[in-house]
């Protein structure tokens, strides 16, 4: 008699059984031999972590240039037509704050003000700066509101500065009040900032008169922005495209993250310093998935006498594959997590000490993926001499 055929609801049982013995096979190998496989994890969480802050340094840098904008109140900015940054201002032609009020849409518009300028300290030390001119008055637009409501009242009076707090050595203030020289005018420091370091020189607050009075007769009552405040309920896109064909070619109009993208943008693929620093950053990354893959790989041919066992015994190559693609998958998850930490201690490092840097979901999310397909990758490779070898060769 022929043998009964086993209901295809059994053979599934039984593939079930046999996938999850070789899953806990693989965590199993990874529990028992972990330090065959240690390296393997630290070389992965390293290699995610030196990308990680590398791009964390990359947007903390270029995000200097923009917190102003980032911080502002402002629904729109109107920006000269040719501007590629916000910290390389032109100025605006007088008309464009009229035609701006005059939509019924604008609840206020403000003026800022932008200016290289020559800082001399209390002990002579000289320092290129920007000057930031901003309306002091309540409910400005253009005051951060990162910043507590008395520093600006701090700066209505004329002749008062506010620095960052990361600045103070650089320019030779040690204290709140402390008197320094801007273009051989004297000014009195009214307060400290955090978070507005620039990357170049220092960045120095100063209200609209203060402004006027450092500048004299180079000053002129044109502005180097414009920043609009709508009316509650307005839809900013709307507005925004009926802004940009009163301007035409008279004045850019832009939300404050177009802004911010724009001028970041300008300075990592148009500066020198941002080409650079993405060179390097790549030149990481690549470094990174060498160490990675290299480690990875002898960890896995380390247990080649294991599998090269297993095949003897009949297991199938998809099988020994799937367990090799198990372990890596597991030691890629280890190493992110710890990147994570590792990345969290760094950073908390990095701020205390007064470094920008800029953790993005974007940024922690492609880590991830890549801490994991540098890991599967690694793994499916490390296979070729198994696949090439016979096992009796392998166990003499």
């Amino acid at each position: 008699m022929r043998p009964l055929a086993s209901p295809p609801a059994a053979d599934q049982n039984v593939k079930e059984r046999a996938d999850t013995g070789r899953v806990s096979l693989a965590r199993r190998t990874l529990l028992y031999e972990w330090r065959r496989y240690l390296a393997a994890l630290l070389a992965v969480a390293f290699s995610g972590l030196l990308v990680l802050v590398q791009i964390a340094l990359l947007l903390g840098m270029f995000r200097t240039t923009t917190t102003v904008v980032e911080n502002a109140a402002a629904d729109l900015w109107l920006v000269e037509p040719t501007v590629a940054s916000f910290d390389l201002a032109r100025e605006l032609s007088p008309r464009a704050e009229n035609r701006v009020r005059a939509h019924p849409a604008v609840q206020r518009t403000e003026r800022l003000a932008l200016a290289f300028a020559d800082w001399r300290g209390p002990q002579g030390a000289r320092v290129a700066i920007t000057l930031v001119a901003l309306d002091v008055s309540p409910g400005s637009l253009a005051f951060p509101r990162s910043l507590p409501d008395e520093l600006r009242e701090a700066l209505q009076p004329a002749g008062t500065v506010l620095v960052d707090q990361a600045d103070l050595n650089k320019l030779g203030v040690e204290y709140v009040r402390d008197g320094a020289e801007i273009d051989g005018r004297r000014v009195r420091v009214a307060g400290v900032t955090t978070g507005f370091r620039a990357i170049g020189g220092a960045m120095v607050f100063v209200s609209e008169a203060t402004y006027r009075e450092i500048r004299g007769g180079a000053s002129r009552d044109t502005p180097h922005y414009v920043l609009a405040g709508l009316a509650p309920g307005q839809d900013v896109t709307a507005v925004r495209q009926e802004l940009r064909e009163i301007g035409g070619s008279l004045f850019r109009v832009m939300t404050p993250d177009e802004l911010a993208s724009m001028s970041q943008l300008y300075w990592l693929l148009e500066s020198g310093t941002g080409i650079g620093f993405l060179f390097s950053t790549v030149l990481g990354l690549l470094v990174g998935v060498a160490i990675t893959s290299q480690t990875l790989r002898a960890a896995v041919l380390s247990s080649l006498r294991e599998y090269a066992t297993l095949r003897a015994l009949g297991v199938p190559l998809p099988a020994l594959r799937a367990v090799v693609l198990e372990q890596a998958t597991w030691i890629g998850a280890a190493g992110f997590a710890v990147t994570a930490l590792a990345t969290v201690l760094v950073v908390g490092i990095a701020i205390s000490a007064g470094v920008a840097v800029a953790v993005t979901w974007w940024a922690v999310l492609g880590t991830a993926l890549f801490s994991m397909l540098v890991s599967i990758v690694s793994g499916l490779m490390s296979l070729g001499p198994l696949l090439r070898t016979e096992p009796a060769e392998l166990l003499r």
